[in-house]
């Protein structure tokens, strides 16, 4: 059964949101070699709770999570602060765009100055996600048949799904009709959300189609709404973060 938002004939809302702040020169990646093993610090966590508190009134039907851990506690620590949260599902359609082989690094400035400007290249033919990583084009087209399936599930109106950056800026980008090089210009800072509406229309068979998105908030960061004092990309600040915590280890 199709439901819309009130006042609505075939309108759904997203509430997308990035994960909350990890480190991804900790230990663990590091031994590991593996950044999808990445997990929320206190930081993040505090970011969560910000971005739940913001979405406490807001009824949610659906949640879904990436299925790594950073997205999943995120939209655990989300939830919990509703009193009738949905079922938390897994979708990895949404999961980050895969980087390739592990990249060394000798400093969180080296990693930074690499990792920053990533997406500029995002709509050269052929572009990946670093070396040897995932094409852009690819992940669009997975992720595209992830945003479908949600649309087409039926019983709902508003959901909550936690991605990630790349993840987020693509979408963005697909729900105005622009190419892939436009992701570069949408910020996602951590923890933050956005919301997108979708117009939903059956054909002539009763196949839900996606007749327009429409972005209602881009990059809201309930933790310092007007963003006093971030002054960094997203990366920037999480590898400064990650050369302070190391520097005051020393």
């Amino acid at each position: 059964m199709m439901t819309a938002l009130p006042g609505t004939t075939g309108r759904r809302r997203l509430y997308l949101m990035r994960h909350g702040f990890v480190d991804y020169t900790s230990e663990r990646v590091r031994e590991s070699r593996d950044p999808s093993l990445a997990y929320l610090n206190e930081a993040g966590r505090e970011e969560a709770r910000a971005a739940g508190i913001a979405l406490s009134d807001v009824a949610l039907d659906l949640a879904m999570h990436s299925g790594l851990d950073r997205t999943r506690e995120t939209a655990e620590i989300v939830l919990s602060q509703h009193t009738a949260a949905p079922e938390l599902l897994r979708e990895e359609r949404f999961q980050e765009l895969k980087s390739g082989q592990y990249m060394d690094f000798e400093s969180a400035e080296q990693l930074a100055a690499t990792m920053t400007f990533q997406f500029e290249n995002a709509g050269q033919p052929g572009a990946t996600f670093l070396a040897g990583g995932e094409k852009f084009s690819d992940a669009m087209e997975r992720i595209e048949v992830g945003l479908e399936n949600l649309l087409q599930r039926p019983g709902w109106s508003t959901a909550l799904v936690v991605a990630h950056e790349v993840v987020n800026r693509m979408i963005l980008s697909w729900s105005i009709g622009a190419p892939l090089g436009a992701s570069s210009g949408f910020e996602q800072d951590t923890g933050c959300i956005n919301i997108i509406d979708f117009d939903l229309v059956p054909d002539d068979a009763g196949v839900i189609g996606i007749e327009r998105a429409r972005i209602k908030a881009v990059n809201l960061t309930p933790a310092n709404y007007l963003k006093h004092g971030m002054n960094l990309s997203s990366l920037e600040a999480i590898f400064t973060r990650a050369t302070a915590a190391s520097s005051a280890a020393d």
